[in-house]
């Protein structure tokens, strides 16, 4: 985890989740270099959130288990609930940050584009993805549609307004993947702190 600068709190969360369906904790560092120690038990999802954290710069440590015998989603849900929670938590009362973050991010035939704003009113558009993304198994494990159903909570647990769209792809694999990078740049630019900005980046004066 990162050493943070004299004039500038920790931006730091740990969180933890516990269900009848799945045990989450969470660990982050809003200004990290992107280290990473994940565990999902779904192994598709660590290699996106592992990608989340590499591409943001956000140091993450995650471990979740759950009912996988069942199906992944609960695990893959509430994993994503916490850690939006967590940025929700690390952003504290987001002074002096960017606010909002774009990336256009392609991975082979694939082509992402996501656009963040750190409103403090969660909303969600996804579109793009071909007919029949959100039945394949990726990896065996991992459905299409999770790829959707990871930002919603996401989104909605952070705070944060996100549009991602799917410019072009065909590899489900790579489709999901661009995705996700493209969140991470996109979020990585919304969380910097700005240095020409004083305070609260809305005219409303909260976030």
């Amino acid at each position: 985890m990162s050493t943070q600068t004299p004039d500038r709190a920790p931006r730091r969360a740990a969180l933890e989740r516990r269900t009848s369906e799945s045990s989450v904790s969470v660990e982050i560092d809003l200004d990290g270099t992107g280290h990473h120690d994940i565990d999902t038990s779904v192994p598709f999802y660590d290699h996106m959130l592992t990608a989340l954290s590499k591409h943001s710069l956000i140091d993450m440590r995650i471990k979740a288990t759950g009912d996988t015998h069942i199906d992944v989603h609960h695990t893959v849900e509430d994993t994503a609930i916490v850690l939006g929670d967590a940025l929700r938590q690390a952003l504290g009362d987001k002074a002096g940050i960017r606010r909002f973050g774009e990336a256009t991010v392609p991975l082979d035939e694939a082509l992402a584009n996501a656009v963040v704003d750190i409103s403090g009113r969660p909303y969600v558009v996804h579109s793009g993805e071909p007919e029949g993304q959100q039945y394949h198994l990726i990896g065996g494990h991992f459905t299409g549609s999770m790829v959707q159903h990871v930002f919603e909570s996401l989104a909605y647990h952070a705070g944060i307004c996100l549009h991602i769209t799917l410019l072009a792809g065909r590899d489900p694999h790579h489709i999901a993947e661009a995705q996700f990078k493209a969140l991470a740049r996109a979020l990585r630019q919304a969380v910097e702190p700005d240095p020409r900005v004083s305070g609260i980046p809305s005219t409303k004066g909260a976030l």
